[in-house]
Formats: structure tokens, C-alpha cells, sequence
């Protein structure tokens, strides 16, 4: 059973629960398709919302939306139930906030390019130290001349302003050559054909909207339709660590707090991995080891824990382990490795139980105290209070209508910024071209510079000046600086 510090996850030989002090130690639910892992995922959310803990997380096949109902009477959660001691099931939805990189499923996600920031970017687009160093320099570009980066129209705009102006840039900012241009600009069209212009524009998102708590003191549960993310693994690992690193930046340091501020859970986490460069794991690790003192806790979904990279593995405390198949060597890899992370039982081996484990069974290790792993436990877990399976489109729009931010990000704002700009700026040297070349035919004073050229040059000399605010840069950048 819950109590003022735990939320109950099951019961074996004996109940297993997590303590909340030790809840941002992050965690791991891993097991093979079918085994479990969706309704522990879902039985946690609910626990952390009842504490009043705010929780985000991905919701992949569309089937975590019913956190947002209650659950209807079911015979088999009651029997289970009543085997390991819960007594009767209290149904009840959880305080449901949907949200949508594609604004379709939920309330738009947004993140202006500046609060990305060129380090960030450079990591998830894979850019090479050259590729890095130019969109560096666009970046100065933009808070010198006082040029906000809003949408990728914005950053491409001003990459082909600095190609086409690369020898008076590189006199002051250092080289600016095509061939990156071309490479970063071929990055970016890939990521916006993964639909990275949904993502990057205003209203951006206020972190503060993600932590909510209700009148009854339950935490918000933000759920992102992540059902066609999936489709765009770069757009979904974009999102993930902007987000990761916002909180970083802009949450204080806590320490090990009574429980955690907000939790996270990644479901499919291999995708933040697969094909990754180096660069980017090791951002990835610095934010998950750092960010705990935050009081922010990360719970990775995934199917094999091998998933995961060892130093990332290494930092999940709790941990709750479904049924694997051992019918590959890699598979039997899985198992070995699953094994030998817990804190054995001497009443089990633990390495054949996992591939015993029926549906809603697990073993689980949750911290103890002093954060000492707890010793492994076959578990049968609870049955959850909310709805097993997806919404109604109906339903969805009926939560969304209710949600404490509706209408606050679903109208798209398109300020005036660097894509406007740069065009007016491109206009107004075509039309003073156009007059000069009418004058052509009289002859032209020697040194007397056309509009063309004295245009170019006064946008040039107006580099260096800062007429607004630096945009933001992202945490990843600056842990980057420090490693």
C-alpha cells in the first residue's frame, strides 16, 4: 500500500515500494513487448500524481491516454488485487494534460531555435567542428545585430546571409565556408522533412506548465502523443534532451529532496542511443548524472537493458525488470546482464527467474534506505486505477477543453525576426540595384560605391553591435564547456 513517502509498486514474498527521497536516483522498466512494462509505467504515474509529483511522458502506441479516465471494475485486477493485500480498488482517472510536437493529439510543444542554441543543435545534428564553429557564428551574428532566431526559416535565412557574405563576416568572426554552409543547411532540411518545423516557433513552451500541481494537491500528468513522433527519431530525441537541458538550466539545486520536483519517463529509450555519435551520449549521460540534484528523476522504458549504454545503466537506482526471451545469443546476453545488476536473492537465480516471469509479474529492486539497493523481489504488480488502453478522439478533445493551459499554445505566433528581416533588407538592396543600374549610363565618379555595395557593408559594420538581449543557449553547451 501507499504511504506518505512510497508509492506501492506490488508484493511478492513481501510489499515493494518506492520511496520517494530516492526517486530522482532515476530508474529502469525493461521487458520484452507484452510482458508489463506499459502498466508499470502507468500504476508509477498514478503513484507520483497522488504524492503530488508532476510527471511527463511518451506515450508511444496511444494506449497511456487512458491515464486520463478511470478504470472500470475487472475481475482478474481483482483477484490480484486481493492476493497481494491492496484490498479494493479505488478507479479514478489522474489529472491528464495532453500535449503534441504536431499540435494534432494534444496542445503544441514549441521551442524557439535560440533556446536550442548552436552547441545543442550541433550535437543532435551531428556537425563536424568546422560545421559547429560556422553555426557558432550565426549565432553571434544574431545577438549582435539584434536578430531574433525564432523557426528554422530564421536559421536558414541567416546561414545564407553568412555564405553570402562570408569574406566580410570572416574578416571579423573568422572563416565562413560554403561547403559547411551547405552541410548544416542539408541537416536542417532534414530535420524540418521529420517535421522539426512544428517544433521550433512561438509561443514556446513555459516549463512551469509542465509542473502543475491541481487544487487537490495531485501532480499534473503530461502525456505527448509520441504514436508519430516515433516515425522521426531525431525530431524525438530533439525534444527530449531541449527539454532535459531547459530543466537543468532553470531549476535550483536541491539536493536529495522529500520527493522529487518532476519525473520523466522515456519510453522506447533506445531511440535516444541508436546510431548516436559520441558527443551526444556523453551529453546525454552528463544531464541524466547531473540533473538529479535538480530533483528531476528519469525513468528509462525500454525492452533490453543493453538498450541503454553502461554509464547511463549505471545511474538507475530503481528498478523493475519484466520477463525477457532468451531465444538469441543477444538475447541471452540481455538476461546475463539483467542478472547481474540486481542485488541477488539467495531464494532464486535470479538470471532463470527473469525468463519465467508471466504478464504483470517483475522482479524489483527499489532503493532502500540510505539508497542502498534493495534486495530483487519476484512481484506481482498492482493493477492500476485509471483505464487500460487508449481514448476516444471525443474524450481527448473533452480533457483538452478542460486543461489548465487551453488556449494558451494552440494559436501559432509568428513574430517579426531574422526571416523577415533579412528578406526586407533583400528587397530593399534588389530595388536600389534596380535604380542604380537605370543611372548606369552616366558615368560614376571613381570610388563612389553602389547601393548594393554600401548596403552589404553597413549591414556588415552593424555586426558587433548588440541591439537586443543574447539568445539563450542550451545547458548542453555549457556542460560541454566544463567537461
Amino acid at each position: 500500500m501507499d504511504t506518505p513517502d512510497s508509492i506501492f509498486i506490488g508484493a511478492g514474498e513481501r510489499p515493494q515500494n518506492l520511496l520517494l527521497k530516492y526517486a530522482n536516483r532515476h530508474g529502469l522498466i525493461a521487458g520484452a513487448t507484452g510482458t508489463g512494462k506499459t502498466v508499470t509505467l502507468q500504476i508509477l504515474a498514478e503513484g507520483f500524481s497522488q504524492m503530488g509529483v508532476p510527471v511527463f511522458l511518451a506515450d508511444v502506441k496511444g494506449d497511456l491516454a487512458g491515464l486520463s479516465k478511470a478504470g472500470t471494475p475487472n475481475p482478474k485486477f481483482a483477484e490480484r488485487a486481493a492476493k497481494i493485500g491492496l484490498g479494493e480498488i479505488a478507479y479514478a482517472p489522474s489529472p491528464v494534460v495532453f500535449w503534441d510536437l504536431f499540435g494534432e493529439q494534444g496542445h503544441p510543444v514549441r521551442a524557439t531555435v535560440s533556446e536550442m542554441g548552436p552547441l545543442l543543435l550541433s550535437r543532435l545534428l551531428d556537425l563536424s567542428e568546422a560545421q559547429e564553429g560556422v553555426l557558432s557564428i550565426v549565432f553571434q551574428i544574431a545577438d549582435d545585430d539584434g536578430l531574433l532566431l525564432l523557426d528554422l526559416n530564421d536559421l536558414q535565412s541567416l546561414l545564407a546571409f553568412a555564405a553570402e557574405n562570408a569574406k566580410e563576416i570572416g574578416a571579423r568572426y573568422g572563416n565562413v565556408s560554403g561547403a559547411s554552409v551547405g552541410a548544416i543547411q542539408r541537416k536542417l532540411l532534414t530535420l524540418r522533412q521529420q517535421g522539426g518545423e512544428h517544433f521550433f516557433g512561438e509561443p514556446a513552451l513555459e516549463l512551469s506548465d509542465l509542473m502543475r500541481t491541481t487544487w487537490d494537491g495531485r501532480g499534473s500528468v503530461n502525456v505527448l502523443a509520441a504514436d508519430r513522433l516515433m516515425e522521426t527519431p531525431q525530431l524525438y530525441a530533439t525534444f527530449l534532451l531541449w527539454l532535459l537541458s531547459e530543466l537543468f538550466e532553470e531549476l535550483p539545486e536541491v539536493g536529495d529532496p522529500d520527493k522529487p520536483k518532476l519525473v520523466f519517463f522515456f519510453d522506447e529509450a533506445h531511440l535516444l542511443f541508436n546510431d548516436a555519435p559520441k558527443a551526444l551520449v556523453d551529453r546525454i549521460e552528463s544531464v541524466v548524472r547531473l540533473i538529479r540534484s535538480k530533483g528531476v528523476g528519469i525513468y528509462f522504458v525500454t525492452q533490453n537493458p543493453i538498450d541503454l549504454p553502461d554509464r547511463v545503466l549505471g545511474q538507475l537506482g530503481n528498478r523493475v525488470q519484466h520477463a525477457l526471451r532468451a531465444f538469441t545469443p543477444r538475447d541471452q546476453k540481455a538476461v546475463r546482464s539483467a542478472a547481474e545488476t540486481f542485488r541477488a536473492n539467495p531464494a532464486f537465480d535470479v538470471s532463470t527467474v527473469i525468463t519465467e516471469l508471466g504478464v504483470g509479474e517483475a522482479l524489483v529492486s527499489p532503493l532502500e534506505a540510505k539508497g542502498v539497493p534493495g534486495m530483487v523481489e519476484r512481484t506481482l504488480v498492482r493493477p492500476p486505477a485509471s483505464r487500460l488502453g487508449p481514448v476516444t478522439a471525443e474524450e481527448r478533445r473533452e480533457v483538452m477543453a478542460k486543461s489548465p493551459v487551453a488556449g494558451r499554445y494552440d494559436t501559432e505566433i509568428d513574430r517579426e525576426s531574422a526571416y523577415e528581416i533579412l528578406g526586407r533588407r533583400a528587397e530593399e538592396a534588389s530595388r536600389n540595384a534596380a535604380r542604380e543600374k537605370e543611372r548606369k549610363s552616366e558615368p560614376r565618379a571613381s570610388g563612389r560605391q553602389t547601393a548594393t555595395e554600401a548596403f552589404t557593408k553597413s549591414v556588415v559594420r552593424s555586426i558587433g553591435y548588440a541591439i537586443g538581449r543574447a539568445v539563450v543557449r542550451g545547458v548542453l553547451g555549457s556542460i560541454s564547456k566544463g567537461r
